[in-house]
C-alpha cells in the first residue's frame, strides 16, 4: 500500500465543519443578501478565457500574470473563474434576463482562482461574495449596494475599516481627463517603471492600480478625474454621496482610486482595512454601465462588487471576533438498544418539525453518551429508559415523560 500523503494544493485550503467563523461568516453573508432583495445565481467553476479578457483587459495584472488557462480536448481555451461579475454578466445577456424587471440583482458565494504568491489573506482558490445589479443607473442603487457591505461589517462587528469613493466619469468627459492624464505621463515618464508602462499601454487610469510606492508617490501630483467631470457624472456622484450621508455610511473621497477599462463609468469604491503585511482590501467594486454591451448584450448599467471571504475574516481576526458553532436542540442517550429504533423514528419526527436532533452512532457506553452530548452543546439531552424518558435541560430538574411524548414535550 502506497504511504504518500496526500495534501491540499499549495494556495488553497480546506474550510472544515468545525470553522465557525467560517460558516458564521457565510450565513451573514447569505441573511443580509436576502434582506436587501438580492437572489442568489451560480455559474461554472470555468469560462471561455475571452470573456476575462474581454472583461478584465489585456493588460491587466489578473489576465497577464494571474489566470488558471488551459486547453481542454477541444481545444479551446478556457478559464477557471478569477472573479465573479464577468461570469454573472454572460449569464445575464445569455437567459436574457434584460426582459426580466430590472434591476436584476444576483449574488454569488464561489470560490476563485488566480495564480500569485500565496500568502496572508492569499490564496491560489480563494472565496468571494460577488454582488450585481444589472439594469439601473439610479445613483440611490449605488449606495445600497456600498450600504448592504457596510451593513455585513456591522453584524459582524468589524470596526476598524475606511471606505474609499470615487467616481471615474464616463465616455462623455473621461477622454478629455485621460488626454491631460497622458500628457502628464509623457512628462513624467522617467517614473514609469514596466508594470506601470504596460498598464497604460491599454489604459492610462491602470497606471493608479500599480504596487510601486515611489510611481504611487509621484502620482499623487497627477490630475485627478475628479476636475474632470462633466455635469452628469458630477450630479450622479454628488447623489451617491447624498445617498450614503443619509445612510450613515462615513467615507473618504479618493481621487486615485479607478477602474481602468472603458465600459467602468462613474461609481467606484473600497473598503480597506489597517492589515500588515498583507493586501488592505477587503471589498471592491464600482458601476460598469458598457460591460453588458461590451460582451454582446444590450446597453446594460450595472454596479457591483467583490469581497473575499477570507480577507474578511482577517478583518474579524484583527478585532479579536469570532462566531459560535450551531448548537444542537436535543441529543438522545440510550441505557438500553432495544429502544434504538424507536428512538430513530423519534429523531425524524423532531426534524420534520424543525428541532435539530442527534443521537450516538459509535456505539458508546451511557457514561460516553453524555460525555459526547455535552459536546455538542445540546440544549436538551433526552435519556431514554425503557418506555421512559428523562429531558434533561440546563440548570432545571429532569422531567420524566412516556417516550411517546417526547416529541410534544420539545415541541411545546
Amino acid at each position: 500500500m502506497s504511504s504518500t500523503k496526500f495534501q491540499a494544493p499549495r494556495g488553497t485550503h480546506d474550510v472544515l465543519p468545525g470553522d465557525a467563523s467560517w460558516w458564521g461568516l457565510v450565513r451573514t453573508l447569505e441573511e443580509v443578501t436576502a434582506l436587501y432583495g438580492w437572489r442568489r445565481i451560480q455559474t461554472p467553476g470555468f469560462e471561455d478565457t475571452a470573456l476575462f479578457e474581454r472583461t478584465s483587459g489585456a493588460a491587466s495584472d489578473v489576465v497577464h500574470k494571474e489566470m488558471y488557462t488551459f486547453k481542454d480536448r477541444s481545444d479551446r481555451s478556457l478559464t477557471l473563474r478569477p472573479e465573479g461579475t464577468a461570469p454573472i454578466c454572460r449569464a445575464y445577456v445569455e437567459h436574457g434576463m434584460h426582459r426580466e424587471p430590472q434591476p436584476v440583482k444576483a449574488y454569488t458565494i464561489a470560490p476563485m482562482y488566480r495564480y500569485g504568491a500565496p500568502g496572508k489573506g492569499r490564496h491560489r482558490e480563494h472565496w468571494q461574495l460577488s454582488v450585481e445589479a444589472l439594469g439601473s443607473s439610479d445613483p440611490a442603487l449605488d449606495a445600497e449596494i456600498i450600504q448592504l457591505y457596510h451593513e455585513v461589517l456591522r453584524r459582524m462587528q468589524v470596526t476598524k475599516w475606511e471606505l474609499h469613493l470615487n467616481s471615474i466619469g464616463d465616455a462623455n468627459c473621461r477622454p478629455q481627463y485621460v488626454e491631460r492624464l497622458d500628457e502628464w505621463l509623457d512628462a513624467h515618464a522617467d517614473v514609469l517603471d514596466e508594470d506601470a508602462r504596460h498598464k497604460r499601454a491599454t489604459s492610462p487610469l491602470q497606471v493608479f492600480d500599480v504596487k510601486n510606492p515611489v510611481l504611487l508617490e509621484a502620482l499623487q501630483d497627477a490630475p485627478k478625474m475628479g476636475e474632470s467631470l462633466c455635469d452628469a457624472c458630477r450630479e450622479h456622484f454628488e447623489h451617491v454621496r447624498h445617498h450614503l450621508d443619509l445612510l450613515g455610511v462615513p467615507y473618504v473621497v479618493d481621487p486615485t482610486l479607478v477602474r481602468g477599462l472603458d465600459y467602468y463609468s462613474r461609481t467606484t469604491f473600497e473598503f480597506v482595512a489597517p492589515f500588515e503585511n498583507a493586501n488592505s482590501s477587503i471589498c471592491g467594486g464600482g458601476r460598469y454601465d458598457g460591460l453588458i454591451e461590451a460582451i454582446g448584450g444590450p446597453p446594460t448599467p450595472g454596479i457591483g462588487f467583490g469581497a473575499g471571504l477570507e480577507r474578511l475574516l482577517l478583518a474579524l481576526e484583527l478585532e479579536d471576533r469570532t462566531f459560535d458553532a450551531p448548537v444542537l436542540d436535543v441529543f438522545f442517550v440510550l441505557e438500553d438498544v432495544a429502544q434504538r429504533d424507536r428512538v430513530l423514528q423519534l429523531l425524524a419526527e423532531l426534524r420534520r418539525a424543525g428541532v435539530s436532533a442527534d443521537t450516538d452512532y459509535a456505539g458508546r457506553s451511557v457514561k460516553g453518551q453524555l460525555t459526547q452530548a455535552a459536546r455538542s452543546g445540546a440544549r436538551s439531552v433526552v435519556i431514554v429508559r425503557g418506555d421512559e424518558a428523562a429531558v434533561r435541560r440546563k440548570a432545571a430538574e429532569d422531567q420524566l415523560v412516556p417516550l411517546g411524548d417526547v416529541v410534544a414535550t420539545l415541541t411545546r
